[in-house]
Order: structure tokens, then sequence, then C-alpha cells
């Protein structure tokens, strides 16, 4: 058992592009002591493209800003009223490699939509969290020197038609939900607190060395 904790910042609304260089001159200062942090923030309209991302994805972009970003994955939206929690993590201090820290913070996803009464589950072929057919959760992550940065991002009480302009993580007809439509009454600030605990859970418990800390995506 790890007893590790990160610090946790409330960042509030900021841009997508602020927070972005934030969290690489983050990554980029620290040392192996330097603790680990989650970043909390929610973020004006913005369509965030991965590395990998094609420029087919983008359907319709309506005028909402588009940003190529440096994390794994394809297309995705972020907007007020979705909770986007940054992971700036050591994957040693953790004791995970990459797949096994998505695999924690889908874990925790779905322990926190758990706790609502909402059943979901990941997929092996498609990184995120979903009820049924639909997406609730994303992630997308980059690596760099065994630190993480980026992190995920939960639907709670937003305007979704802005995913319709993308396939949505690069999956054309994806579905995506929202812990409103699901039934649940809870604000973002609860549910992210419920979300944070159990990340520190997930991340930090049960350390095995790390191996893999090559970069996701």
């Amino acid at each position: 058992m790890c007893s590790e904790q990160a610090i946790v910042r409330q960042l509030g609304r900021r841009d997508y592009s602020d927070v972005w260089q934030a969290m690489q001159a983050f990554t980029d200062g620290r040392d192996a002591d330097t603790p680990d942090e989650f970043w909390v923030v929610e973020h004006p309209p913005v369509y965030t493209q991965g590395q990998a991302g094609k420029p087919e994805h983008l359907l319709n972009a309506h005028g909402i800003p588009v940003v190529q970003t440096d994390r794994g994955g394809q297309i995705t939206y972020h907007g007020p009223g979705q909770i986007v929690i940054y992971t700036l993590c050591n994957l040693r201090r953790c004791g995970k490699g990459v797949r096994a820290f998505v695999s924690a913070i889908e874990d925790a996803i779905i322990a926190t939509l758990a706790d609502y009464g909402v059943a979901s589950a990941n997929r092996p072929d498609a990184p995120g969290v979903y009820v049924g057919d639909s997406k609730i959760a994303a992630l997308g992550l980059r690596v760099r020197h065994g630190n993480t940065y980026h992190g995920l991002s939960l639907n709670v009480d937003m305007d979704l038609s802005p995913f319709d302009g993308i396939n949505p993580c690069g999956y054309a007809g994806l579905r995506v939900t929202q812990t409103r439509d699901q039934g649940v009454a809870a604000s973002m600030d609860e549910l992210s607190g419920v979300l944070i605990r159990h990340l520190h859970d997930t991340i930090y418990s049960q350390a095995v060395p790390a191996v893999d800390t090559t970069a996701a995506g």
C-alpha cells in the first residue's frame, strides 16, 4: 500500500492553452522529489486534437477554437459543465506503467459513477468510460521522462451539441452522455471531490514496480 497523496489544485475556469502550457512547464521543471499534483479545471468551449489526430474527425467546428495539443488520442471537446482533472504524476512513484495508469484512471471514474448508482465500463479498444453505448468520460495522456500530464474529462451538466461537430475520440457516430442525463443530481464540486478520492485510491494503492514508461498515444 502506498500512502502517497497528490496535491490538489482548484483552477476554476481557465483557458485550455494557458493550462496546457503550465502543465508542460510543471513537468519540465519537476524532479524525483516533486510531489504529484491533480489540477481540477473547467474550460471555455474548445476542441482539442491529439498528437495522432486526423483532420477528418473534425466535421464542423461551429466557430469553436481547435487546439492541436500533445496528448495521445484523437479529437474531443471541453466546455462548461465538464470536470477536467489533469494528473501530473511520476509513474515510478505510482508504481505503474502507462497502461496500468490509464486503467487506474478509468477505474476511478467507474467507481465514482457507481457511488451514484450509474453502471459504467471501459473498453479495451477505446480508452474512456461508457454508460451502455454512450461515452461519459474521456482521457488522454502525455508522458515525458516518466512523468504524466493531461488526464481525464467527465461530462456532468453541459451542452453536448458541440460533440455533434466531431467524431468523438475518432469514432464516427459515437454517442455521448453526462451524469445529469443519468439521473445524478450531484454538483460538479461534489463529483470532483469523490472522483479525486477514487483517483488517490486507484493510482497510489497497491503500487507495483513500474515497467512500461513509454508515452501513451
